[in-house]
């Protein structure tokens, strides 16, 4: 089942079809796990719970929380750039998030590493359930966080292929995601909502409304970064791109 993401396959969204993405996902590894930790994660909320409105209403702040805890994550740590100033962290933020500006068509960087994400859910949903209802409310908390994680690496996906939703609000999604990518990567953090953006200020609808940014791509680790900062470019072997890796590789084909 796994053999093609053990054997270091690149899947490209961009000349897959939704079938295919669909076997791909369900095969993922990261997929699995997040489904068995979701599991096992609401099997102790009822084992520990004393009724149900406390890890409902756990469950129901992690859907609220969620676009906020990704909005701050995407912006404020992905976005930004410490963490390929340092040897310590380069490694974490070329596999996070630069590989996949680099070339976003790229479904074997599109999916978080678990091990970052899982930490991530945990240090983040754990207290929320705990505050709301304990043991059984942090339990509750991180079962929807993983299932949400999985629907939310799913759009995500969506976004990337080269396919066109049939629904008007998944279309929306992608547009807006895909201005993100290859218009201006300071604003629309969101992936399934942008309420957040919205709040804050860093929604765009349109391209006309903000200038396209030489960073989109390289998410300002430039050539002139790379020599002060070279730890980068070394793991990925060339010089960072500040241009799609193929010609192609155009939102346009299916937005």
């Amino acid at each position: 089942m796994y053999g093609p993401w053990r054997g270091g396959r690149s899947f490209d969204l961009g000349r897959m079809t939704l079938r295919e993405l669909v076997v791909a996902y369900a095969a993922h590894p990261a997929i699995h796990l997040y489904g068995l930790l979701a599991i096992v994660s609401a099997g102790l909320s009822v084992h520990w719970a004393e009724g149900a409105l406390r890890p409902a209403l756990a469950v129901a702040a992690t859907i609220l929380a969620y676009p906020l805890a990704w909005y701050a994550i995407h912006r404020f740590i992905l976005h930004s750039r410490f963490l390929y100033r340092s040897p310590l962290t380069a490694a974490l933020w070329k596999r996070v998030h630069f590989d996949h500006h680099q070339d976003p068509h790229r479904l074997d960087v599109l999916f978080g590493a678990p091990v970052t994400t899982v930490p991530t859910i945990l240090v983040i949903l754990i207290p929320v359930g705990w505050l709301i209802g304990g043991a059984a409310g942090a339990a509750a908390a991180c079962a929807a966080g993983f299932v949400i994680t999985c629907i939310y690496e799913f759009c995500h996906c969506i976004q990337h292929l080269n396919f066109k939703p049939r629904s008007r609000l998944l279309r929306r999604m992608k547009e807006l995601h895909l201005a993100h990518h290859f218009h201006h990567e300071g604003g629309n953090y969101g992936i399934t909502s942008f309420v957040v953006d919205r709040a804050l200020g860093t929604y765009y609808g349109e391209v006309r409304q903000r200038p396209r940014s030489p960073h989109v791509f390289n998410l300002g680790y430039d050539r002139e970064e790379a020599k002060r900062f070279p730890w980068v470019e070394k793991l990925t072997g060339a010089p960072p791109r500040d241009r799609p890796a193929r010609p192609d590789a155009r939102p346009d084909r299916a937005a």
